[in-house]
């Protein structure tokens, strides 16, 4: 029996018997390991997380909120056609609940160089390689965010709201993100599922970058099925907003790409970054008037912005465009489209942008066959 059976199996206090088993399949991890008290960290988070997590329908039966019971209500709805509607597993994750009592429940550290929008790797067990490091106390990946910084290097903490664990336990609703707008639930539902689906080692880009494009596509079609308008006015608002900021950070990017590698000194090179920030902060500002004061980058801008959060934004949303042609490839067929996505996964990762570049080549052309042959290469 494994550990996310056991956590299935015990509900509410019973769970404590979690602890020492969960402790004793990680800690072959951590033997011999000078960084085990990072991962220690990781486990107690976890198991803390598992253990206050309650049965949604028991929180309901007990809860004197009414807001909390229409959200945690909805939250039951939109799970469930997560796995009706549009393919994604159908398990006890985010069937639950954990009341956190903190705005976050962990804090990414993300760090490039000072010239380089490449970010930083840091290699795990069993997740693989991935471009930040995350921690369940914020002062503890501020401290870490410090001694990257003290290098040379630009940093970047990102407070977030709820992750994914890929299926080895059973992910509850947090309620660090419980009061969000409905459609911000559903997004977040349906991208952290879709981690469940498909998982590449070592491509953060990849792994992202799918899962907002079941997020992106998920939502429209929950749209459409509740023909609310209220709703819909709602996710085209904050679709506007984070329009407009993809778009600026895509902007900077492509113009701090082709500062880097150009023949520019270092002095030169740095001089024109911070004037390229400088003017960015000011196109914010101008976003922020037209947008009437909304202010939910504001976090982002005042750790910066760098090198760092501008490569953070784009690990999430770099390749979404592929995976949308790849999509449209399978005319739609989200079961078809992630049978592709689990084949590219098991691909090199050589192999797997290729594959997705000729896919957005195809659709830019017009030559989308009805689905992806079938002969893509099994990797």
């Amino acid at each position: 029996m494994d550990s996310r059976t056991i956590a299935a199996r015990l509900p509410g206090a019973a769970r404590r018997p979690l602890r020492p088993v969960v402790a004793l399949l990680l800690f072959p991890l951590l033997g011999g390991c000078t960084a085990a008290a990072y991962y220690w960290q990781g486990v107690r988070g976890q198991l803390d997380l598992l253990e206050r997590a309650r049965p949604i329908p028991a929180v309901l039966a007990v809860t004197e909120d009414p807001g909390l019971k229409r959200k945690l209500e909805r939250v039951l709805a939109i799970r469930d056609y997560a796995s009706r509607e549009l393919a994604l597993p159908d398990n006890p994750s985010y069937r639950s609940y954990t009341d956190l009592g903190r705005r976050f429940v962990l804090w990414n550290v993300f760090a490039t160089p000072d010239l380089s929008l490449e970010p930083r790797q840091w290699c795990f067990p069993v997740a693989g390689c991935v471009n930040y490091r995350g921690y369940f106390e914020e002062a503890a990946a501020r401290a870490e965010a410090s001694q990257l910084g003290a290098t040379g290097d630009d940093v970047y903490v990102g407070g977030v709201p709820a992750y994914s664990t890929l299926g080895y336990f059973n992910d509850p609703m947090l309620s660090s993100v419980i009061r969000y707008p409905d459609t911000e639930v559903a997004r977040l539902i349906f991208h952290e599922l879709a981690h469940q689906v498909a998982y590449a080692k070592d491509d953060t880009v990849f792994n992202e970058s799918f899962a907002v494009t079941v997020e992106e596509e998920g939502v429209a079609r929950w749209l459409a099925a509740q023909n609310d308008p209220a709703l819909t006015a709602q996710f085209h608002t904050s679709q506007r907003y984070r329009d407009g900021f993809h778009t600026l950070v895509d902007r900077v990017r492509d113009q701090l790409v082709a500062l880097y590698a150009g023949p520019a000194s270092v002095e030169e090179k740095r001089a024109a970054k911070l004037a390229a920030f400088a003017a960015m902060r000011v196109a914010y500002d101008a976003m922020k008037k037209e947008w009437g004061g909304f202010a939910a980058y504001d976090g982002w801008f005042a750790q910066g912005p760098n090198n760092a959060n501008l490569a953070a934004v784009g690990l999430y949303s770099q390749k979404v465009p592929e995976f949308h042609a790849l999509l449209a490839a399978d005319g739609g067929d989200l079961r078809r489209f992630y049978a592709h996505v689990k084949t590219l996964a098991g691909m090199s990762k050589g192999e797997r942008d290729s594959a997705l570049a000729a896919a957005t080549a195809n659709r830019t052309a017009g030559t989308i066959p009805a689905r992806m042959p079938d002969a893509l290469p099994s990797g």
